[in-house]
């Protein structure tokens, strides 16, 4: 059953259901944004603590929610259910079982499903978005919140802005969700990682000598903030696929300045350009990965008009070495779409994406085994699978395990495998963001098979029975438990 007052209408709705149901607390003492907002979110988050509204901050005209989506249950509460696997069964449910095996498959897929319970976005004429304007010398990012995370972080930083550009041939969308760093008071840095779609519209507007429009929306109703999150194949419209989360259509308008459509509901929407051949040093910048990633060359946004709410609430995230609020999205990520890897990859039963592995270093694999290599043949399969390329380390276990119980999964991998035979090394492209590979881009690869051996795979000893306890005597232990005095 969908929580009270879903789909939520906007940032404010969405805070209301969080309070009415103890998700929420309000901090009504000043806060600092440069590294106290931070420590006191960590520490929350790591605590299981609640989402925050910080009400005063010392930088802005603004509060400040943050830790929206720290647990699995507010996860859920952002998109409606009661948990998470509820959203990709819904999708697995539709698919069609002749559906193509592979990438043309998932991207079919997910197009069939959309296509079937298609609720494209609604053009409206005025927005609440745009009930203040600012234009020209008028425009002030100093009247956002923005957070400097990290002692060593390069200046200040909005981490939760929902970033449109449009392919300037096809004029298709991109709705990306990526960190921006203050240069002034009117410009940003665009932190648009290579193997971004954001970075190739760029690419195409700089061929063609474009300046390439940005619009940035701050503070969206959070099925469109994950929506923005999301490893959707870049023919998929964000859009379509958060209207199909909601259950209903997602309202937009056009911007003032720029010819793009944002969030009609938004807080606050940033419009600019981007000039060909522009760039400034960004960073460095605390990230995901528990390390400062370091200073780069990226494209320079000239924002040319703000607009918002008359009395908008501005939202971010902290990043940091996990465990941190992006286990949430990580997590709805992972449920959502495992229907979809499953169709792409039949042999799969169940995986998981450890947070501690920030969800693409590490991925844990059941299948049910049936030939020999067959847990080689998954794991390369993976490797070919859209956004999972850049997973470093893949372990297959068996069907009957839990890949969601790392006791189990550790017993398996760590007593199950000669790793003189049972371990798979190559090479691959990895995150933008990986600091441990020698080369930037790319770096090596490794596949644990900690399944039962075959003796078609040369394993000629028998495989071992593993101990269990006999039913008769679980069931006469649980009869007489409480006769133990334990």
């Amino acid at each position: 059953m969908a929580p009270r007052g879903f789909p939520y209408q906007d940032l404010q709705s969405f805070l209301d259901a969080l309070e009415a149901a103890g998700e929420l607390r309000r901090v009504t003492v000043p806060v600092d944004p440069t590294l106290e907002v931070s420590e006191v979110v960590t520490r929350t988050v790591r605590a299981g603590g609640p989402a925050l509204l910080f009400e005063r901050p010392t930088r802005g005209s603004m509060p400040l929610a943050i830790n929206l989506f720290g647990t699995e249950k507010r996860m859920a509460m952002a998109l409606g259910v009661e948990s998470l696997d509820e959203v990709g069964d819904r999708i697995g449910g539709m698919i069609k079982p002749e559906l193509p095996v592979g990438w043309s498959g998932i991207r079919e897929g997910i197009g069939k499903v959309l296509q079937l319970k298609s609720l494209p976005p609604r053009k409206v004429k005025t927005a609440p978005c745009q009930e203040v304007v600012l234009k020209g010398d008028e425009v002030d990012l100093g009247l956002l919140p923005g957070l400097q995370v990290w002692p060593g972080d390069g200046g200040i930083f909005h981490n939760f802005g929902l970033t449109h550009t449009k392919h300037p041939e096809t004029g298709k969308r991109n709705l990306g969700l990526y960190r921006l760093q203050q240069h002034s008071k009117n410009t940003l840095g665009m932190h648009w990682q290579i193997h971004k779609d954001s970075t190739a519209h760029h690419a195409v507007a700089e061929r063609l000598g474009q300046r390439l429009p940005v619009a940035i929306a701050i503070g969206c109703d959070p099925v469109v903030s994950y929506s923005a999150s999301a490893p959707l194949p870049s023919d998929i419209d964000e859009y379509l696929f958060a209207g199909f989360l909601r259950g209903e259509r997602v309202e937009m308008v056009d911007c003032l300045t720029v010819p793009l459509q944002v969030p009609a509901e938004a807080q606050i929407i940033l419009e600019g350009y981007l000039e060909p051949g522009e760039r400034l040093p960004e960073g460095p910048f605390g990230d995901h990965t528990g390390f400062y990633t370091p200073v780069e060359p990226f494209p320079v946004l000239h924002i040319e008009t703000m607009t918002m709410r008359k009395k908008p609430i501005y939202h971010s995230i902290i990043t940091s070495q996990p465990p941190q609020e992006d286990h949430g999205l990580g997590k709805a990520t992972e449920r959502i779409f495992r229907p979809l890897l499953k169709m792409m990859i039949p042999d799969i039963v169940d995986y998981d994406l450890p947070s501690a592995g920030v969800f693409h270093n590490c991925a844990i694999v059941s299948i049910r085994k049936r030939y020999p290599k067959h847990a080689q043949k998954v794991m390369n399969a993976i490797w070919g699978a859209h956004s999972m390329a850049f997973t470093k380390l893949i372990v297959i276990v068996d069907e009957d395990c839990n890949v969601h119980d790392y006791n189990e999964v550790a017993f398996r991998a760590l007593g199950n495998v000669d790793y003189s035979r049972d371990l798979l090394l190559t090479e691959g492209p990895v995150d933008h963001l990986d600091h441990a590979s020698y080369q930037q881009f790319w770096g090596g690869k490794a596949g644990i098979d900690a399944t039962r051996k075959l003796p078609s795979e040369g394993y000629s000893r028998g495989w071992p029975e593993e101990m269990t306890m006999s039913p008769e005597v679980i069931s006469l232990v649980e009869k007489r438990w409480k006769e133990y005095g334990l």
